[in-house]
């Protein structure tokens, strides 16, 4: 009978300690860090909100190479020229592209997060606005965040999204700022003069050659042509001479 009891008691003592063990797994998944992401706030999240500061955070996630550059999708609404730096990692700069703009510098320290901030001119008037960005170290490595959740559901990559709140009262949107102007060292498609006269020019000249070379021909043949003429007339005049004697 005490040896029943004592065996119950050991398989009470197993199940806990298996219980015991699972949950502190649990939890040890639990805490673990999360999953590095990027993200993007507004010091105005206002549809059609006027010099916006819009600040972005990309979560370091690469154990060997920092954060050397950012490749930034901008979402429609926003032209390219519409924006300017305001606040970057030290020696960063910013440079546009035909659809948004990267950013980037000396590659930042090793698990440190790439912090910067730009001004819009004016944000669009839009219900949310993503921001595709591509993150790339300095050992090459890339991370793409440019999944768009959609009907709340959850993505491996998401973008940064900004959830924007309804416009102000009587807010309008601004007229577009001056297209830049063409540069003056821009190559003509317009042919050149000097090209387009010297064949003309050389023809000319060809076509004179070639007349004053049929005149002077004429000229040698006439000339030519004189002894030979007086020496048939010398010739026919003595014939004429002999005949009457």
């Amino acid at each position: 009978m005490n040896r029943s009891r004592a065996r119950l008691r050991r398989l009470r003592f197993r199940r806990l300690g298996i219980s015991a063990v699972g949950a502190l797994v649990v939890v040890g998944v639990a805490a673990g860090p999360a999953a590095a992401h990027a993200e993007v706030t507004a010091s105005d999240p206002r549809a059609l909100a006027e010099n916006v500061t819009l600040s972005f955070t990309s979560e370091a996630e690469s154990e060997t190479a920092g954060i050397a550059e950012l490749r930034v999708v901008l979402p429609k609404g926003i032209a390219p020229d519409a924006l300017t730096l305001k606040d970057a990692p030290k020696e960063w700069k910013l440079t546009a592209t035909a659809d948004g703009y990267t950013i980037g510098g000396p590659a930042l320290p090793t698990g440190t997060d790439a912090e910067y901030s730009v001004t819009v001119r004016q944000l669009p008037d839009e219900k949310s606005l993503a921001f595709k960005t591509l993150e790339t170290y300095g050992d090459g490595k890339v991370s793409r965040w440019i999944e768009v959740p959609t009907d709340g559901e959850e993505v491996d990559n998401p973008a940064p999204v900004l959830e924007l709140k309804a416009a102000a009262p009587g807010a309008k949107p601004i007229s577009p700022g001056p297209s830049p102007a063409p540069s003056s060292a821009a190559p003509s498609i317009r042919p050149s003069t000097a090209s387009s006269s010297a064949p003309a020019a050389s023809a000319g000249a060809r076509a004179t050659s070639a007349e004053g070379a049929g005149s002077s021909t004429g000229a040698v043949g006439v000339i030519a042509a004189v002894p030979v003429l007086g020496a048939a007339g010398a010739l026919w005049w003595m014939r004429r001479n002999r005949g009457r004697a």
